[in-house]
């Protein structure tokens, strides 16, 4: 399985959001420059976010975005699906049952799939937003400390 843009550029912003937001809504514009991006695609991302309820908005000079629920409410797992839809590695084995195999029920490889999917399932669900922004506090203090070294 190989996320997106969508997948990767979303999971950043919202670690950036989540480091920069504590105190007042973020523009685009900021969280853009700080990860590189373009505005527009992360534009694109937030609405996404947004539509998922990971994420709220406000307009105005002091509008921005901020995080729709506390860091440690949000999982990883959340954030990918919001962005990518189903983490599965086949559609045959989305959890959404829409997708059916010609050799349903007798796919002797269905079940590799579904331990993939469960195993991807499992470990980004138990990783929380807040620890990634706690690695990312961790990483910039470490690049602050060498920097002066």
């Amino acid at each position: 399985m190989k996320l997106s843009t969508k997948g990767r550029y979303g999971l950043q912003a919202m670690v950036d959001l989540g480091v920069y937001s504590k105190e007042k809504h973020i523009s685009l514009k900021s969280i853009a420059e700080r990860l590189s991006m373009s505005e527009n695609y992360l534009e694109q991302l937030m609405a996404l976010l947004k539509k998922n309820k990971l994420v709220i908005s406000q307009r105005g000079a002091q509008g921005g975005y901020a995080l729709a629920k506390a860091p440690e409410e949000i999982t990883i797992g959340e954030i990918l699906r919001a962005l990518e839809g189903s983490l599965a590695p086949t559609d045959c084995t989305c959890k959404d049952g829409d997708t059916h195999c010609f050799l349903d029920g007798k796919c002797v490889t269905k079940s590799v799939w579904e331990k993939i999917r469960d195993s991807i399932d499992r470990v980004v669900d138990n990783i929380t937003l807040d620890q990634l922004m706690a690695d990312y506090e961790k990483i910039n203090e470490n690049a602050a400390q060498s920097y002066y070294i």
